[in-house]
């Protein structure tokens, strides 16, 4: 998107910005200078007051696709790619970022790689994580004003997941609702609402039922770590191959949770953005009719 406008007075840049895209709100302009999205005669200006003169050329553009770079390994697939951020689809198995050693394969240390590959001064950030069992969509910033807008913004955005499960919910369609610990990262638990605790909210729908598992998209109101997997467990319907949230199987050797679906806006120029990721096939067959 490229929008351009002529200086016909001279005056300060952003309420000039303001008069001439009217139907921006502020808050959006606002971003465009922060962004580096406002053009003057060719060139990024960031800041609020610069001077307009007549004649002047505005152009405001928006996100640009980034080069493609070397192929990544087995397991993911960038879907998007600008100069803001990446939407990646990744398989169970991968860790969003490595722990303390900073060793084994990570889609941090992988993106890492794949932006120097063009820049050897691009770095990316982390916005949000996936559990190294859990597959889907996941956003990595490639600037860190991305990244503090995008988790800033985070709890707005439609996050959607799809889980089998072992048995089903007690109703086709409902709300989890609870108050988590998470003072343990390694096993997080429900519990009465206190100062340590922080709620959690789980919108849940069944899809399908077979084979005494029960597949279900699953719509995230908060984003708490081990939140579906806890109020699913709590639920008496663990995910399957969560066994350490109470699950007696693991036939695909993977928690059978996928992070399908993504809805947001970018931060540069507000447009709405969605990506969809289809369930795996080990995890489609596990439900599978008979």
């Amino acid at each position: 998107m490229t929008l351009q406008r002529t200086v016909t007075t001279p005056g300060p840049l952003l309420p000039f910005l303001l008069t001439a895209y009217p139907e921006v709100k502020k808050t959006k302009v606002r971003q465009w200078l922060k962004f580096g999205a406002v053009h003057v005669n060719g060139r990024s200006i960031t800041k609020h007051n610069h001077e307009l003169h007549t004649g002047d050329q505005i152009d405001i553009k928006a996100q640009k696709p980034a080069p493609e770079g070397p192929k990544l390994p087995s397991g993911l697939r960038i879907l998007h790619e600008d100069d803001h951020l990446i939407v990646l689809e990744k398989a169970a198995g991968w860790l969003t970022i490595a722990k303390d050693s900073g060793k084994g394969r990570n889609v941090y240390s992988v993106l890492t790689d794949h932006v120097r590959s063009a820049n050897p001064k691009l770095k990316v950030w982390i916005v949000h994580r996936l559990d190294r069992e859990t597959s889907g969509l996941i956003v990595f910033a490639k600037t860190e004003e991305a990244k503090h807008w995008l988790q800033e913004h985070w709890h707005e955005f439609e996050k959607r997941y799809q889980a089998v499960v072992e048995g089903a919910p007690p109703a086709a369609s409902g709300t989890l609702r609870s108050h988590l610990d998470e003072s343990n990262p390694m096993r997080v638990f429900s519990a009465p609402k206190s100062e340590d605790t922080r709620e959690a909210v789980t919108h849940y729908r069944v899809l399908k039922k077979a084979a005494g598992r029960a597949l279900l998209e699953l719509t995230l109101e908060t984003g708490r770590r081990h939140q579906i997997r806890v109020q699913l467990s709590d639920a008496r319907c663990p995910v399957v191959g969560d066994t350490r949230y109470g699950a007696k199987t693991d036939p695909v050797m993977r928690l059978a949770l996928h992070a399908c679906l993504l809805r947001f806006e970018h931060p540069l120029d507000g447009h709405e953005m969605q990506f969809e990721s289809p369930l795996p096939k080990e995890l489609a067959n596990l439900v599978a009719s008979p």
